[in-house]
C-alpha cells in the first residue's frame, strides 16, 4: 500500500501517488462509475498513461480516442487533455518531472 493519501479529484474519481522522485512520479487515478470525468486541463509535464482496467474516451488536443485495458500513450507538455470514463477502471499515469502540486 502506498504511503500517500487517496485524494478526491471529482465525483467518483480519486488519485493516489504511488511513487515519486524529483524527475518522475507514478500516480493511480481510479474511476468508480461510468460517466466520471477527468476534466480537461494542461500542464508543463510530459505524461504517459497506461489503462490498467476500464474503458475511457480521451480528448488529446483536437483528437478523441477510446482506450481500454493494456492501451498506453504519451501526452506532450502543455497539450490540453481529459477523459470520460465509459467503464469503471484505473489509469496509471507517469509524469516527468514530478507533479509537486500532487504532494
Amino acid at each position: 500500500m502506498s504511503e500517500y493519501p487517496i485524494v478526491s479529484t471529482g465525483p467518483d474519481v480519486t488519485r493516489q501517488v504511488l511513487s515519486d522522485h524529483d524527475q518522475l512520479m507514478v500516480v493511480a487515478f481510479r474511476f468508480a462509475a461510468s460517466g466520471a470525468i477527468g476534466a480537461l486541463h494542461s500542464h508543463p509535464h510530459v505524461q504517459s498513461t497506461y489503462v490498467e482496467s476500464g474503458r475511457f474516451r480521451f480528448t488529446l488536443g483536437q483528437e478523441e480516442r477510446e482506450v481500454g485495458p493494456g492501451d498506453s500513450f504519451v501526452i506532450p507538455s502543455d497539450q490540453t487533455h481529459g477523459c470520460v470514463c465509459l467503464v469503471p477502471g484505473v489509469l496509471i499515469d507517469t509524469f516527468t518531472p514530478r507533479r509537486d502540486d500532487f504532494l
